[in-house]
């Protein structure tokens, strides 16, 4: 029993998304109070539309790919692309849209125009492999993908035998509009009556890998994607016109396109987004653009801190948040030392769709995730569900405007939510004080500069090579990365281990799924440990190490 409120009026057609929510009684508790919005609500109208009513038509919006965007600009290239998704490829309220692509202004723009359109979006990272899109459109009944040219080919073979996914347009993600949907968009006039979705309509799914590797739905609606921006980014950040947003993390990430397009819409400020955000590239479009809100893990922070060394100027930043992965108290301290600002520590979940817990600018320190973000409360519960005093170490719940829904998955929602609270899968404790601290991860997750990481996925890849036997996978502690993906490995009679063969099941792991979880050290064995019973003891893989 969560006692929340009944949801409000729907506008769509498709019933596919709320007729997955999960039952009532699974939902966590929502601390609504202060998040007051209308009964129908379009956030993407509300992030292009409504600001250019408010006087900040003229101002930057987005920059990348060689084009600067205007706030009017947004609106009506949305506007445009939203009448021809409606008139021309028949996207109805309620249909999910995939996108593919890149962190880019177009990516943006078709975000925000299917939004506009009453869609449901799903967005994908373009490092995923057919295989793995194959799974996310079945889930989520994807019946139209947009998908930025460059990017096609795993999406068609995706797209192939896909009972559902019929319709795949692509758009140009270099801003040149040399693609169908930029032609279908250019004939189309720049206003467009959006659909009059209501503030609990589904708006979004962020899609999860968790510990096996098959995806999990999160489902989020209109009304949480304004929250976000107007808790954390309003009360931590406090965002204004002026500020130019840079980072790594990708718009398929919640964290990324909170940090990255909704902050930044919500306030009148500017995005500059890179489609490739290596370290070196942030850094030169820091300079460039005097960027002052910066979003990325650890592992970037200490690149750009060597660059500081050698001449670079990131004295423009004024926030530096760090999150996806924890963030060492040197790390810290060093970026303090430099540049007399703290960086902002932060924890948040693709459930809870961005940070719920986190310093802020005046009330900060090593080594601690700080408080719950204004509207939210956080505790540390044993195995019982109990409170625990101060110092003991416990399971993270949390409760606050936003919460876990999972589409269609009962059972993965009752172990997420327990008697109203979301528990997060991390292990944290508090002190004295208040103050929250990082202890582990318990749900077995390895997080690899910022990417989650299922260790299962990648054991299914490397099993899925004719030279491996059998194989565990953990993740080994890195000084650089946090964690890495350590492969051991049991090759099958006549294979040669040796440097040649762990390339070549690395590149296969890549082939297979997205790169980023390929195993980044391979170790070879004669055998693996195991119980009586014969299950892998991969606890005594790490033993030794700290």
């Amino acid at each position: 029993m969560t006692g929340n409120p009944p949801l409000g009026p729907s506008a769509h057609v498709d019933t596919f998304s709320r007729d997955n929510l999960p039952p009532a009684e699974l939902w966590p508790v929502l601390k609504l109070d202060g998040f007051d919005y209308p009964e129908y609500l379009n956030a993407a109208v509300e992030l292009t539309d409504r600001m250019v009513e408010r006087g900040f038509g003229d101002h930057i919006a987005l920059i990348g790919n060689g084009r600067i965007r205007s706030y009017k600009e947004l609106t009506d290239w949305t506007n445009r692309i939203a009448h021809a998704l409606v008139e021309d490829y028949g996207v109805r309220p309620g249909n999910r849209v995939l996108i593919r692509s890149a962190n880019n202004p177009a990516m943006v723009a078709c975000w925000l125009a299917a939004t506009k359109a009453g869609a449901v979006v799903v967005n994908t990272m373009p490092m995923l492999r057919a295989g793995e899109l194959a799974k996310i459109i079945d889930k989520a009944q994807v019946s139209h993908a947009l998908c930025d040219t460059r990017l096609m080919d795993e999406l068609a073979l995706a797209a192939k035998d896909s009972r559902y996914l019929k319709t795949v347009v692509g758009f140009d993600g270099t801003a040149n509009h040399d693609a169908e949907l930029d032609r279908a968009a250019l004939s189309q006039p720049v206003r467009f009556q959006a659909v009059q979705t209501g503030r609990d309509d589904v708006a979004l799914l962020g899609f999860t890998s968790g510990t096996t590797g098959e995806p999990k739905a999160t489902m989020h609606f209109h009304r949480d994607i304004l929250i976000i921006a107007d808790g954390y980014a309003r009360e931590v950040l406090e965002v204004r016109p002026e500020d130019v947003f840079v980072g790594s993390p990708p718009l398929a990430f919640t964290f990324g396109l909170g940090g990255l397009a909704v902050f930044p819409l919500r306030f009148g400020a500017s995005a500059a987004l890179l489609e490739n955000a290596s370290p070196p590239n942030m850094i030169e479009i820091i300079q460039k653009y005097r960027a002052t809100i910066c979003f990325t893990a650890p592992t970037a922070y200490r690149v750009m801190m060597r660059a500081m060394d050698e001449g670079a100027d990131l004295s423009s930043l004024r926030a530096a948040v760090s999150a996806g992965e924890t963030l060492p108290g040197p790390v810290y301290e060093e970026w303090m030392a430099k540049t007399g600002k703290p960086m902002l520590d932060g924890i948040g979940s693709t459930e809870m769709l961005h940070i719920f817990l986190t310093n802020r600018f005046g009330d900060s320190r090593p080594a601690c995730t700080g408080r719950p973000v204004a509207g939210y409360e956080a505790r540390i519960i044993g195995p019982d569900g109990c409170e625990l005093p101060p110092g003991e170490t416990g399971r993270l719940a949390v409760r606050g405007p936003v919460g876990c829904r999972y589409l269609a998955d009962p059972d993965k929602q009752r172990a997420y939510v327990q008697d109203g609270w979301n528990l997060t899968g991390d292990s944290f404790w508090q002190d004295e004080q208040g103050y929250f601290h990082f202890a582990a991860r318990t749900d077995g997750i390895i997080v690899s500069a910022g990417y989650n990481i299922a260790g299962p996925e990648v054991e299914a890849a490397l099993l899925s090579h004719p030279d491996v036997l059998e194989c565990a996978v953990v993740g080994a502690p890195s000084a650089e990365r946090g964690q890495i993906v350590e492969a051991h490995v049991v090759l099958r009679p006549g294979a040669r281990a040796g440097e040649v063969m762990a390339k070549c099941l690395q590149d296969h792991v890549k082939s297979v799924i997205a790169p980023f979880k390929y195993p980044r050290r391979v170790v070879f064995a004669e055998a693996l440990p195991k119980t009586e019973s014969g299950k892998i003891q991969r606890f005594r893989l790490l033993e030794g190490r700290a």
